[in-house]
């Protein structure tokens, strides 16, 4: 496998970079090439949150380029647009349904984009679109907060995603503490089996 791109985008606070780190040691487990970028923007609660992994034998920068993305994993409606310049045609975009308007918004009395408006802003780049009802699936697992896990699994599911469920499941069990293990495989897998069923594909 030459390369395969993923992009994580969200806000401080959803795990998008816990996502990313179970990613990226999953693929080591495997003996795959892997390289993880720095985080872009701000960490802290409620700040944008950007991500990058790159597996395979010909990848040596972090970076993923404009229009470069096999996938792009949106935490967050308006951070997936936000980040919809590494997309193409070829991107499938996984995205979480769930709204953390940023600060900003209300700061410059801007309204938040419609679902329409952010769909239709989707398929100006890409026609692969997995829209994720995370915040329900992770609830159905038992704690609201293991929506990160109910991405992961949508990401798992995703045609071509070149590592296997096991090793990530294995990496999560060894990162997640021991007292949220359970609800985290859980939310995993509904979020993997939401995609296999393929009915949110819009």
């Amino acid at each position: 496998m030459k390369e395969f791109n993923i992009v994580l985008a969200g806000v401080g606070g959803q795990g998008t970079l816990l996502a990313a780190e179970i990613i990226g040691s999953a693929a080591v487990k495997e003996g795959l090439n892997v390289r993880v970028s720095e985080i872009h923007g701000m960490a802290q609660r409620g700040g944008a949150v950007v991500s990058n992994v790159r597996i395979g034998e010909g990848v040596y920068a972090s970076t993923v380029l404009e229009g470069q993305a096999d996938v792009l994993v949106g935490f967050e409606p308006l951070e997936t647009i936000r980040n919809l310049k590494t997309a193409s045609q070829k991107t499938t975009v996984i995205m979480n349904t769930q709204r953390i308007p940023p600060v900003e918004l209300a700061t410059k009395g801007t309204a938040y984009p419609t679902d329409e408006e952010v769909v239709a802003k989707i398929h100006m780049f890409t026609n692969r679109l997995i829209v994720v009802e995370a915040a329900a699936l992770a609830r159905k697992a038992g704690s609201r907060l293991a929506q990160n896990s109910v991405m992961l699994g949508a990401l798992a599911a995703a045609e071509g995603f070149p590592v296997s469920a096991e090793s990530l499941v294995e990496v999560l069990r060894e990162l997640v503490p021991k007292k949220h293990v359970e609800v985290n495989v859980r939310a995993f897998e509904l979020g993997r089996d939401s995609v296999r069923k393929g009915q949110k594909r819009v």
